[in-house]
């Protein structure tokens, strides 16, 4: 009688998710949630690691976004000591030119590039980038986020193959072009990913880990590039999206994914292994179900622009974007070396790549940990107000300069600003439009949302990219700096009045602020 009246008690404390529907499963007891007053709570462990995980999608882009900056020299034609190629990467997804001074080493394929054949090596991975992100929001909502990344990790492993035996230029043009799809493929899934499966709580927080991740891998590349050659570089990079695709299969798919298709108990067993054995995933599913309610059937195209909460998302998001390439990250790591050597600084390229490296990945993970704390809004708003001040100064710098004018006596200040420049894009505008773009939208248009923007952001790569040179010969230096600098003036100006703070929100608060409920 007594072991009657303890199951009977414990009946009452648990209750599932799938019983609530007569879903057959509903005897799994991971599905049971407790009830009882003080024995609910979540566990983030394996939220962090899941996030960790997709990531290595974000070092493996990283990897093949400044693979060029350390081999090119090694396959140019010219041997001479004093060689110099201008590489065209893109740290912090942002562009970047590293002005690599190198002597050529051994070339153990025996490829040998044309100053042309180098400029389509590098130019094939933002091709494929832009082409790689649209289909994938579709893929993502046919198959899921988990088979999505994992099928989009086959072009990595493949991309690195073709690399590594590659015997002509061909074989390179192959492999940077996959590598460009993988690479613009997970910058659309993986931010999918982390903002389906992370509590409001720390989705700021693992949302900032694929820019981290992101320049991890960029710093890796810049550290042993310059130490070994281009075949073992190749080599130890492909072990990152083997690491990933391996890491993939313990991976549950997103609860969002599954209750949107219908899979409740799929959904509730995904948020168990989540978000902990003791999460009160009854109250998170119907959450998520009320977003989706909210949402309804999956939207068109035409729809991502007719509702107003999602086209102003989507504006945000993009102008986030522009802003981020537009800051003149690309200008300011052009100089580097130029005004490392202005301050008096012995530092070859390799070291000043590696120096921006570190100090990018630092100021990234610092941004992670402020960013619950501090705000996206808050952070937007220092990181553009004062690269503004400094690219401003940079501007004054070579004005100077340019006119024929001693500058020995102020050479730090623009190595100050540089570094100054560097802290505050990668702890603002380096990883914060990568996480905002996967909190704006809800699930019915979040896919195509997310790849459009995606898309922008590399149409606005090769605007700079293309553009910068231009501007550099015909405005010159002062002018170009100042140009970046009225851009993140505008940066500060829009956030300050057209952008809300996101940290703590629900999905439901975000889109009552977009549609203008609130």
């Amino acid at each position: 009688m007594d072991s009657d009246k303890v199951v009977r008690a414990m009946a009452r404390w648990w209750q599932t998710v799938s019983q609530e529907d007569g879903d057959p499963t509903s005897h799994n007891p991971m599905l049971y949630d407790p009830l009882q007053d003080g024995v609910v709570k979540t566990s983030k462990t394996r939220q962090y690691v899941a996030a960790l995980v997709v990531c290595l999608g974000a070092v493996a882009a990283g990897t093949a976004l400044a693979w060029t900056s350390p081999v090119l020299p090694q396959l140019g034609e010219r041997t001479d000591a004093n060689a110099t190629t201008g590489n065209s990467t893109i740290a912090g997804n942002s562009t970047t030119t590293i002005i690599n001074n190198s002597t050529t080493s051994a070339n153990e394929g025996g490829i040998q590039l044309t100053a042309a054949e180098q400029t389509w090596v590098s130019s094939l991975l933002a091709i494929g980038a832009f082409l790689g992100a649209l289909p994938t929001g579709y893929i993502a909502d046919a198959i899921g986020r988990r088979y999505t990344a994992m099928a989009m990790d086959v072009p990595f492993i493949l991309a690195w193959l073709s690399i590594i035996f590659a015997q002509s230029v061909g074989w390179l043009y192959l492999g940077r072009f996959l590598i460009g799809i993988a690479t613009g493929s997970f910058c659309v899934v993986a931010p999918m990913y982390i903002s389906e499966i992370a509590e409001t709580s720390i989705r700021g927080t693992l949302g900032t880990l694929f820019q981290l991740l992101l320049t991890i891998g960029i710093l890796f590349v810049y550290a042993v590039g310059s130490m070994v050659s281009w075949t073992t570089l190749s080599t130890l990079c492909l072990i990152v999206p083997i690491l990933l695709l391996v890491g993939m299969f313990f991976l549950p798919e997103t609860p969002v994914y599954l209750l949107k298709k219908g899979r409740r108990a799929d959904a509730a067993l995904s948020l168990k292994w989540l978000w902990g054995r003791f999460c009160d995933s009854r109250s998170a599913i119907q959450i998520i179900q009320n977003d989706l309610d909210q949402a309804g059937a999956d939207a068109s195209f035409l729809d991502l622009f007719s509702n107003r909460g999602s086209r102003k998302g989507l504006i945000i998001s993009m102008l986030l974007m522009l802003f981020q390439q537009f800051s003149g990250i690309n200008a300011v790591i052009f100089y580097t070396v130029q005004i490392f050597e202005s301050a008096g600084s012995t530092l070859n390229a390799s070291s000043c790549s590696i120096v921006v490296g570190i100090v990018q990945v630092i100021m990234t993970l610092t941004s992670s940990l402020l960013i619950e704390r501090a705000g996206r809004k808050i952070l937007l708003l220092f990181s553009s107000t004062v690269m503004t001040i400094c690219l401003a100064i940079l501007g004054a710098y070579f004005n100077i300069k340019d006119g024929g004018k001693d500058v020995s006596a102020i050479g730090w200040l623009p190595l100050l600003c540089v570094v100054l420049y560097i802290v505050t894009f990668s702890v603002g505008y380096g990883p914060i439009p990568w996480l905002m773009m996967g909190e704006l939208f809800l699930p019915d248009v979040k896919a195509t949302a997310v790849s459009l923007t995606v898309m922008f952001n590399w149409l606005c790569v090769f605007l700079v990219t293309k553009s910068f040179g231009t501007m550099n010969e015909s405005l010159g230096s002062d002018v170009t700096f100042w140009f970046f600098a009225v851009c993140m003036a505008l940066a500060t100006i829009y956030v300050a009045l057209a952008v809300q703070e996101t940290k703590g929100k629900s999905a439901s608060q975000i889109q009552s602020w977009l549609s203008g409920r609130q």
